[in-house]
């Protein structure tokens, strides 16, 4: 077993090269939209998003439908089940804050899952979207944040799509 694989052995430059590409990408959207997202469970799930349009460019959850329509899809989820818990009193039927904001979470990821697979928008890390929600609240500046972030990540990957190849 060799601790480097030997695809990258073979052509480091696009490892390198790809790498690079991702870093600038994500500084750019971090600094452009600096002042909408504070929470970092929302940016680490955007991380996620760049190392799948970055790493496996032509793989399923890197296309835009699914890029896009599965962080729409975890917002949705995620609001949805932050009103259920939060906003209409579900949440103080007897439970702890606790166990409030563990049901409102694992419902938030499962209605993403289940909403994701049945309108083709399947994007894992739109799943942590829907926990962000949940975690940091409803918030206009943190859902313009994901949209945005998300439609920058899908333009990236068609501007450099000559420059990117699956690294796996």
């Amino acid at each position: 077993m060799h601790l480097i694989d030997k695809s990258f052995r073979k052509a480091p430059k696009n490892y390198i090269r790809q790498s690079l590409l991702a870093a600038l990408v994500v500084g750019i959207i971090l600094f452009v939209f600096r002042y909408l997202s504070g929470d970092m469970i929302i940016v680490a799930a955007l991380g996620a998003s760049t190392f799948i349009v970055f790493a496996m460019p032509d793989t399923v959850p890197a296309q835009p439908r699914r890029l896009i329509g599965g962080h729409a899809v975890g917002l949705l989820a995620g609001t949805v089940s932050h009103l259920i818990f939060f906003n209409y009193g579900i949440g103080q039927a007897g439970l702890t804050f606790e166990a409030v904001y563990i049901a409102a979470g694992a419902l938030a990821v499962g209605l993403a899952i289940f909403l994701m697979t049945i309108t083709n928008t399947e994007h894992p890390p739109a799943a942590t979207t829907a926990l962000g929600i949940i975690i940091s609240g409803l918030s206009y500046k943190e859902a313009l944040f994901v949209m945005l972030t998300a439609v920058c990540l899908a333009v990236a990957r068609r501007l450099l799509r000559r420059h990117l190849k699956n690294l796996f």
